[in-house]
């Protein structure tokens, strides 16, 4: 029995193998995703039921293995070199030109040319056709291994094909994210709060350096193999283009746009057709890249420094424009920030119309010196925000105009703040301007602040939009009604989302004074803000001098603080809800706080509550926690599974405190 399992399984990998070079090398699948999907299950279940035949290289191992601590140092046998850059046809005939100098003759040479992928290098290492090694390209010389990161990417096959695999065989390879790929990973992170990727390149150079391979492999990664490194057991074939054939042939994936050309003007014509496609494709490529095809040539020409003399990247430009600033306005995002942007005379870039492009901040104005009425250069590429890159200072006009930031918030009117040393300047508007409601009001309703369960960013969304809430005061004015008749809401969610705001009234000092959001005042910092001043009154009446004897308080944060209680919309938006019933217990004077100048850190894993309660827990008492062990900590908190924090505590004879020695301190403390 065990022998014809063995035998249906060993066939139901070979079959899935070939499926997966199929679909993933040769994207010329012969089933139905749905076909794959049966095939897939069916395997899984055999080793599920029989894990003695399981084996590391079966197709369903492709899901990452044990979190590693950090990733081992690779020495690259073979140097991974980077390439020297063409940035006109000038440089590309120069090129040309050297090539032909060296080699000493005066016929045409023959290149292989390929697309640029905007990604990260990787060396795969075949031993006897088997992968056992992947590393980064690191500085050239040496990298860092993720063998286990790179086996979880489809694209790259665990065992290659064919009968003539060399005895040793490293694969030079660019990894990447599609730009389908890539939109998606950002767009589930947006709704999962996570991190947004900067670019393509970013999200797949991210993925490979995970040290939990797990999340490589959820992420949609893909390569394409574009030369060797070494080679042992068999001979090179004549050319370049040649060795990419091997490649396909073992089972890589190789760019289906590689062309073999001629001379420069071939390698000029490439260039042109590339450019023509790079927006049809599905993922990001910067240029082009040109490799003399001959390897005898190729070793002949050899290296300049760290770069090869027999290849060269041709990139694609910026996409530029001249137009003329008209207007500048002010834009004030859901923080406050102010965004200057200019309104541009609409001009043709990259297939698109722009008639607007960022300017970020006053600094950047007054460094590139920009002017309303200058002639400027508008770079947009790909999907960014078109941007003025600079100013044409020989077709300017005595008739420009100075850039000003305004004095008042063009939103709601509020003054305009703008701390000295910082680039951004803000609306100090927060509780009243429409641009920041939304972030103002979720944040007065988040878990740390006023609690309110169930009024997420959604719900504060549907509510602002439907224009049945326009502050944070308005929350206490709601109607049972208007909430029921929300869009999946009904009576039993609006009743339990009554009940949160009613209870949202009774809370303390330090949770109302980090709900107002005023900027830099962090659950700490209002913490000790309501220790030291007791009272509301007191902490709206305190100068700056006088906040700055509060511990964490400097000329900053005094600022901010002294900026927000001047402003009267503020002031008047603390009595609507103090009116609306929410209060907090007194704050007796001469009260201590049993913990305070204490510093704690917290390690391991504790069973009567997460680390994050803990944290909140030690606040309450006054204690600061902090993230590192130091000779100023007093207490080391070590739960279950205590990490290097503990022996750095012993190493310097802080004072540990078990779990059950914890909770008497805080009992003691309460």
């Amino acid at each position: 029995m065990s022998g014809s399992i063995k035998e249906q399984i060993n066939k139901l990998r070979q079959e899935i193998n070939e499926h997966n070079y199929r679909y993933h090398v040769l994207d010329d699948p012969l089933i139905s995703d749905a076909e794959y999907d049966r095939l897939f299950q069916q395997l899984k279940k055999l080793e599920t039921t029989h894990p003695e035949f399981i084996l590391p290289d079966s197709p369903t191992q492709r899901v990452g293995a044990a979190p590693l601590k950090s990733f081992h140092s690779v020495e690259h046998t073979v140097p991974m070199l980077s390439l020297d850059n063409a940035f006109t046809e000038h440089d590309v005939m120069a090129f040309d030109q050297r090539i032909r100098d060296k080699l000493h003759t005066t016929h045409p040479i023959e290149y292989c040319c390929e697309p640029k992928l905007d990604g990260l290098a990787i060396n795969l290492r075949y031993e006897k056709g088997q992968l056992v090694q992947a590393a980064t390209r690191g500085d050239g010389m040496i990298g860092e291994e993720v063998t286990d990161n790179i086996k979880t990417i489809r694209t790259v096959p665990w065992q290659l094909k064919g009968e003539d695999v060399p005895d040793v065989l490293e694969v030079r390879g660019e990894v990447f994210m599609s730009k389908k790929s890539f939109n998606q990973l950002n767009d589930d992170a947006q709704a999962k709060n996570e991190k947004i990727f900067a670019n393509p390149r970013n999200a797949a150079a991210g993925s490979v350096r995970q040290l939990d391979s797990k999340i490589t492999a959820s992420r949609p990664l893909a390569i394409f193999c574009y030369g060797i490194g070494l080679v042992e057991g068999m001979k090179l074939p004549a050319k370049h283009s040649e060795v990419l054939s091997c490649l396909e042939r073992w089972g890589l994936r190789v760019n289906p746009f590689t062309a073999v050309v001629e001379d420069e003007k071939g390698c000029l014509l490439y260039y042109q057709k590339m450019a023509a496609k790079r927006d049809s494709l599905p993922y990001e490529i910067d240029g082009v890249v040109y490799k003399v095809n001959a390897l005898s040539e190729q070793e002949r020409l050899g290296f300049v420094s760290r770069a090869p003399r027999w290849a060269i990247a041709h990139k694609f430009p910026a996409e530029e424009a001249e137009t003329i600033i008209q207007e500048v306005e002010f834009q004030v995002g859901r923080t406050g920030a102010l965004t200057p942007v200019a309104r541009l005379k609409p001009v043709h870039v990259h297939g698109v119309t722009v008639s607007n492009a960022t300017l970020h901040n006053m600094d950047e104005i007054h460094r590139k010196d920009i002017h309303i009425g200058d002639h400027v250069v508008v770079r947009r590429a790909g999907d960014v925000i078109p941007e003025v890159v600079s100013v044409i200072t020989t077709k300017r006009s005595s008739d420009i105009k100075k850039i000003k930031l305004p004095t008042h918030c063009p939103v709601c009117h509020s003054a305009i703040e703008q701390i000295e040393g910082e680039a951004v300047a803000r609306c100090t508007g927060h509780l009243v301007c429409s641009a920041q409601r939304k972030e103002a009001i979720r944040h007065f309703a988040s878990r740390r602040a006023m609690n309110i369960e169930g009024l997420g960013e959604k719900l504060v969304e549907q509510l602002v939009d439907a224009k049945l809430i326009s502050s944070m005061a308005d929350i206490y004015s709601l109607t049972h009604e208007e909430a029921a008749n929300l869009e999946r809401m009904g009576d039993k969610s609006a009743q339990n989302l009554f009940d949160e705001i009613e209870k949202s009234k009774t809370t303390t000092l330090p949770r109302f004074l980090y709900a107002l959001g005023i900027r830099e005042v962090g659950e700490a910092t209002a913490k000790q803000l309501a220790m030291h001043f007791k009272t509301l009154e007191a902490l709206q009446q305190a100068s700056e001098e006088t906040l700055q004897q509060v511990e964490d308080v400097g000329p900053v944060v005094a600022a901010h603080i002294v900026h927000f209680f001047h402003e009267s919309h503020n002031r008047e938006m603390i009595k609507k809800l103090l009116k609306a019933g929410i209060h907090w217990p007194e704050i007796k004077v001469g009260y201590q706080l049993p913990l305070k100048g204490k510093t704690f850190v917290l390690t391991g894993t504790l069973n009567e509550m997460s680390r994050e309660e803990a944290k909140e827990k030690l606040e309450k008492l006054g204690a600061k926690v902090a993230g590192s062990v130091s000779s100023k900590t007093s207490y080391v908190v070590a739960g279950s599974d205590p990490g290097s924090k503990l022996d750095k505590a012993r190493g310097l004879g802080v004072a540990v405190l078990d779990e059950k020695n914890f909770l008497k301190l805080l009992v003691k403390g309460c």
